[in-house]
This record gives C-alpha cells, sequence and structure tokens, in this order.
C-alpha cells in the first residue's frame, strides 16, 4: 500500500512540475528551442525553479516507491499526473473543470485499476539484470529517444528563429521523446534502488546512479523544449503516456517481473485503451492550453489600460 501511496504522491509532484514550468516557459524565447539558451532563459524565471524542486520531488517519491515496488505497477500510476496537472491548472490560470474533464479522469483512474489488476505485475529475476540486457535496453531506447529528437527537430521552434512558432506535432514529438528518456530513467532507477540494500558506498559507486542522472537530465532538457515549442494541451498525452509504455517494457522484458497471460492480457489492454482514450480527451482540455489565462491577463493590461487613460485628463486638468 505505501508503493501506491508513494507513486500517487509523485504524480502530484510531477503535476505541479508541468504546470510551474510551462508558466515559465510562456515568456522564454522560441529561437532559443533546442539550445542550452533556453535553460539561460529559463534560469531568470523565479517560477521555474519552482518546477525544478517539484520534479526533484517527485523523482525521490518515485526512487522510494521503486525500491519496493515493480515498475510495471509504479509508473503506470504516475498518469495520474494528468488529472492532477488539470486541477492544479485550473487554480493558475483562473479556470474550473467542468464534466468533461471530471468524466475523463473518472475513466482515467478506472482503467488504470483495470490494467493493474488483470496484469497483477509481481518481482522480477532476485539475482538483478545482466549486463548485456543493460547494454541492450539502453541502447534501443537511446536510439528511439535520438530518432524522435531528430523528427521533432525538423519543426519550425528553434534553429534560432526569431518568429519561430512551433507545431502540435513537433511538440508531440519531443513530449514522447520526453517520456522515453524518463522510462529510461526510471529504469536506472530501479537498478540504482537493488544496489542500496548493499550500502552506501555501493550505491555511489554503482553506473547507475550516474546513468539515471544523465537520463534524467536529458529528459528536463527534452521537456523544457517541448513546452517551450507549443502549448502544453499538446504535449502532454505523449509525456503521460510514453513514460510509463517504456518503463512497463523495462520491466517485463528485462526486469523480469512477471505478469497474467491469456484473456487478462486483452482484458488489460482494453482498460489500457480506455485510459489511453481519457487521457486524450483530458489534454484536449481548455485548462491545459492556458488560453484563459493568457486572457486574463490580456485583460487586466486592457483594464489597466483603460484606467490610465481615464485617469489621465483628470490629472492634465489638475495641471
Amino acid at each position: 500500500m505505501l508503493t501506491y501511496l508513494l507513486a500517487v504522491l509523485a504524480a502530484c509532484a510531477n503535476a505541479t512540475s508541468s504546470v510551474l514550468q510551462r508558466k515559465a516557459n510562456r515568456r522564454a524565447p522560441q529561437q532559443d528551442n533546442m539550445s542550452l539558451k533556453l535553460i539561460w532563459s529559463l534560469a531568470h524565471e523565479p517560477v521555474w525553479f519552482g518546477g525544478i524542486l517539484a520534479v526533484i520531488a517527485g523523482f525521490l517519491l518515485q526512487a522510494t516507491a521503486l525500491g519496493d515496488g515493480q515498475l510495471s505497477v509504479v509508473e503506470p500510476i504516475l498518469v495520474l499526473e494528468l488529472p492532477a496537472t488539470l486541477i492544479l491548472a485550473s487554480r493558475v490560470f483562473g479556470t474550473r473543470m467542468h464534466r468533461r474533464e471530471w468524466g475523463s479522469a473518472t475513466v482515467m483512474t478506472a482503467g488504470l485499476a483495470g490494467m493493474l489488476y488483470f496484469l497483477s505485475p509481481s518481482a522480477g529475476r532476485p539475482q538483478g539484470v545482466r549486463w548485456y540486457a543493460w547494454v541492450a535496453g539502453i541502447g534501443i531506447n537511446l536510439a528511439a529517444v535520438g530518432a524522435l529528437v531528430m523528427w521533432g527537430r525538423r519543426g519550425p521552434a528553434g534553429h534560432g528563429r526569431p518568429s519561430g512558432q512551433g507545431s502540435a506535432g513537433q511538440v508531440a514529438v519531443l513530449a514522447v521523446a520526453a517520456g522515453a528518456a524518463f522510462g529510461l530513467t526510471a529504469a536506472l532507477m530501479k537498478g540504482m534502488t537493488m544496489t542500496f540494500s548493499e550500502g552506501m558506498t555501493a550505491l555511489f559507486t554503482s553506473w547507475q546512479l550516474y546513468g539515471m542522472i544523465a537520463a534524467g537530465g536529458l529528459g528536463m532538457f527534452l521537456v523544457q523544449s517541448a513546452m517551450n515549442a507549443g502549448r502544453l494541451i499538446a504535449a502532454q498525452p505523449g509525456l503521460t503516456l510514453s513514460d510509463p509504455i517504456v518503463s512497463i517494457l523495462w520491466g517485463v522484458l528485462v526486469f523480469g517481473e512477471r505478469v497474467r497471460g491469456g484473456w487478462y492480457i486483452a482484458l488489460a489492454g482494453v482498460s489500457g485503451l480506455a485510459m489511453a482514450a481519457a487521457v486524450v480527451a483530458l489534454a484536449r482540455s481548455p485548462l491545459l492550453s492556458d488560453e484563459s489565462g493568457q486572457d486574463q491577463e490580456s485583460g487586466q493590461h486592457q483594464k489597466s489600460g483603460q484606467h490610465q487613460e481615464e485617469q489621465r485628463p483628470v490629472r492634465e486638468g489638475k495641471r
């Protein structure tokens, strides 16, 4: 039960990070997309550091959950980040959730519960992962991330263009690449927790720890690029779904985690499709487009301008 609670808390921390980082990226220039200049621009936004602290908290909670739980259990629970993002976005951007959002969130939660119930994942190989399995898994994972990044670089955002505007396709591809990088991060995190029982010296000398840090940094960089290229509404589905999918593949194919077969696989697939459909429906919510927040800000600027225009004749008359 503690594993489930920690995974839910990690999802809430990730949701906080998504909203705060998107709020910071709204002011960052798009011509800096896919470059280190983007990080320099974001470093001047205090809210961005709040997002970084939130994602660090999410990593720590996720690592603690993976210490006792399975990849194929912990990572799917992280999709609860999406409804948590909606709830937080409704507060930050000054809107409210409607029946569509609440209904989709309910379906998504039910689909997640059904998938975990039908798969019923159990612990994997007690002796750990062989070195050749690590090499093959990391190589395939990084190749997939690299291919997605190359595809995403073809979009209009970035390339030093002052007027570059990202497309929904570019945002989605970069978000899937970020999710795949976070899936690799989760696998390395799981490997790191397996060495923790051998003591702190074994932990800090394990290559999985430093590989996890590198993969997490890559994922964070790709998240910034995805959010800078366009709206959160386009980034969230790929980011939310690709991470658990990659993690489940790692858990079953590399860590040897066992799942039920036969009709249970089909029923788990139906539950997964229902969850995916609910994720897409939630991601299309206006709450994630943050247009309402922009409209609210523009409305405040207009009111301020009108107020200044009204006060100007009075001040001139007093002179």
